[in-house]
């Protein structure tokens, strides 16, 4: 076979080697945390056992402490709002909340707390989600229901089309760090209720967006509400019946992880069935809409996916 190696003469060797030399160089005066930002996926998407699996994911997107800082205020919205068990798939699994708890500790969060505006009786959903017995594992009234008018601020919403005002929960608005829980599953009125939807949890009156158009109600709340992580509990998914069941229940032991609110919730519902069909990021008005609104991006063709399973 003729030899693919051209002899290259001393003067075009060291030119060469000039180059190579300049760009090591160069190299050297990016930050290290600069290259490994670039190296790290838009999505995290991890399949096994679900604590491993969150640890995995957010471990895929820089750890939590690129998230939580020490002494930092963290809430956790999970999905808290009926009082029913893990296996119908309404509530987020109180592993996953759990685990996200233990990573912002290790991170140094300087206080965590689990929170959402249950729409069943308080106490019947921190102990039939099993939220509550998983978070005081690791501190007691960690998890909290939260609908006592006090503990709301009305906040304008600026750029609102639809709803221009809400009351937010005062430890939500006081929070450094807001981290999106959602369990994956079908809703009545959005089609899905995921991150976005999700942060109807953490306001006073939430039917006033079902007057008013829901899904750019959803759009303009999360403008104002935006997660800096999302990690989506699709060890199971309510892909019908939703939001709260019964309904028919996946098990594919998914957990999906992200920075951008958008991308996840798109992700989330290209990659499941929902009410016995497939649907694209761009069938659900208010992901659509997010993604025009410059809030995250819903095209996940051009998005780098990590993907892992412990």
């Amino acid at each position: 076979m003729k030899s693919l190696i051209k002899p290259i003469d001393r003067r075009t060797f060291l030119k060469q080697m000039r180059g190579l030399a300049c760009f090591a160089g160069a190299s050297m005066l990016v930050p290290a945390s600069l290259w490994a930002q670039n190296k790290m996926p838009d999505l995290a998407v991890v399949n096994g056992e679900i604590e491993p699996a969150v640890k995995k994911a957010v471990d895929m997107l820089g750890g939590m402490s690129r998230f939580v800082k020490t002494g930092s205020r963290v809430v956790i919205k999970p999905n808290m709002s009926f009082a029913s068990g893990p296996e119908r798939a309404a509530n987020t699994h109180p592993l996953v909340v759990k685990a996200l708890a233990q990573l912002c500790r290790q991170a140094g969060a300087g206080r965590v707390l689990v929170l959402d505006n249950p729409l069943a009786p308080a106490e019947q959903c921190i102990e039939n989600s099993g939220i509550g017995a998983a978070c005081s594992a690791i501190e007691k009234d960690m998890a909290q229901t939260v609908s006592d008018p006090s503990r709301f601020r009305e906040v304008e919403i600026s750029g609102a089309k639809s709803l221009k005002q809400t009351d937010v929960m005062r430890e939500v608005l006081n929070a450094d760090v807001l981290i999106a829980a959602p369990q994956a599953k079908s809703h009545s009125g959005a089609g899905v209720s995921l991150s976005m939807k999700g942060m109807m949890g953490l306001i006073s009156n939430r039917r006033v967006m079902h007057r008013l158009d829901l899904h750019e109600s959803i759009v303009d709340l999360a403008s104002l509400l935006t997660p800096d992580l999302v990690v989506v509990d699709a060890s199971r998914v309510l892909s019908s019946g939703g939001p709260g069941g019964p309904g028919t229940v996946l098990t594919p032991k998914t957990i999906i992880a992200s920075a951008d609110m958008v991308a996840a919730d798109a992700y989330t519902v290209s990659s499941f069935e929902w009410y016995g069909s497939r649907y694209s990021a761009d069938q659900i008005k208010h992901i659509r809409m997010a993604h025009q609104r410059g809030l995250g991006r819903m095209d996940i063709d051009k998005l780098k996916i990590g993907r892992a399973t412990v």
